[in-house]
């Protein structure tokens, strides 16, 4: 059997003069290695050859239809823009691999992705048609089909299928997932809004009418006119009017800004406006 020898510590009791630390000590113990899994050895290799196919269609590709582009453009821009003829059906199959648990998703990146293949394809086919060598063109746009077809091959043998339920139930669980993440992005949003709403403020009192007495915190502060009151604005108005009890705090906003407004929207606005003051 096959064993690995890994390196170790514990603490271990070491006494001098009568007294007793807990001191490191190193140790070494042979683990057993599994087999090797031939089966993964020879999957790995098709991956890394796979992938090296894949970028020399990409060099390849980029090129012929550079040279291609050149005609019309300089050969720093058509060079730079040649790439999107490989690249485009790289990351289609990206997507595709992605989306190998939803039939729906997974047909559309690749129908794209035969159509990109298709016009690299042609691209590199015609370079080698306008230099006069149709036999060259047609072998290096062979290159970028089978380098997609090998891909192809690879990403079939790493995928496990799954029966019509679990199916189902994966993209159920998919669904709940996004649908809170969705949310949370737009609280979030929501949040940035409300941040950056500016405070309303009552119209000024009338400077020839008569004084008018000073409200006690046991009374209602006075309604904003200007506007309908938000939540927020009626907690931030009950607590710079002195109402500082929850339950008062809670009732006012009832009264004046939402009838069914929650007790745990209300303490918490009421928490983030204490902390802000």
């Amino acid at each position: 059997m096959r064993t690995r020898t890994e390196t170790r510590t514990r603490q271990v009791a070491h006494t001098i003069d009568g007294e007793t630390e807990l001191v490191d000590e190193t140790y070494t113990v042979a683990i057993p290695l599994p087999p090797r899994d031939w089966d993964h050895i020879a999957l790995n290799t098709v991956t890394a050859s796979t992938a090296a196919l894949v970028l020399a269609s990409v060099v390849w590709s980029t090129a012929s239809a550079g040279d291609l582009l050149a005609r019309a453009a300089a050969a720093p821009v058509a060079y730079s823009a040649a790439i999107a003829f490989d690249l485009v059906w790289i990351n289609c199959m990206i997507l595709e691999w992605l989306a190998r648990y939803d039939p729906e998703r997974a047909a559309l990146p690749r129908r794209a992705g035969h159509t990109a293949l298709g016009v690299a394809v042609l691209a590199v086919g015609a370079h080698g048609w306008l230099e006069d060598s149709l036999t060259v063109g047609i072998a290096a746009a062979a290159i970028s089909a089978l380098a997609k077809a090998g891909w192809t091959l690879v990403l079939r043998a790493y995928a496990r299928p799954l029966d019509a339920r679990t199916q189902a139930w994966l993209l159920q669980r998919q669904a709940r997932a996004g649908a809170r993440l969705a949310l949370q992005g737009q609280l979030r949003h929501l949040a940035r809004i409300e941040a950056r709403t500016p405070i309303r403020t009552s119209p000024d009192p009338d400077p020839d009418g008569p004084d008018q007495p000073a409200s006690s915190p046991d009374q209602d502060p006075p309604s904003e006119l200007t506007a309908p009151m938000t939540v927020k604005d009626a907690v931030r108005i009950a607590v710079d009017s002195g109402i500082t009890d929850p339950d008062a705090v809670l009732a006012y906003v009832r009264k004046r800004a939402d009838a069914n407004a929650a007790a745990e929207t209300v303490n918490r606005y009421l928490r983030l406006y204490r902390k802000g003051a």
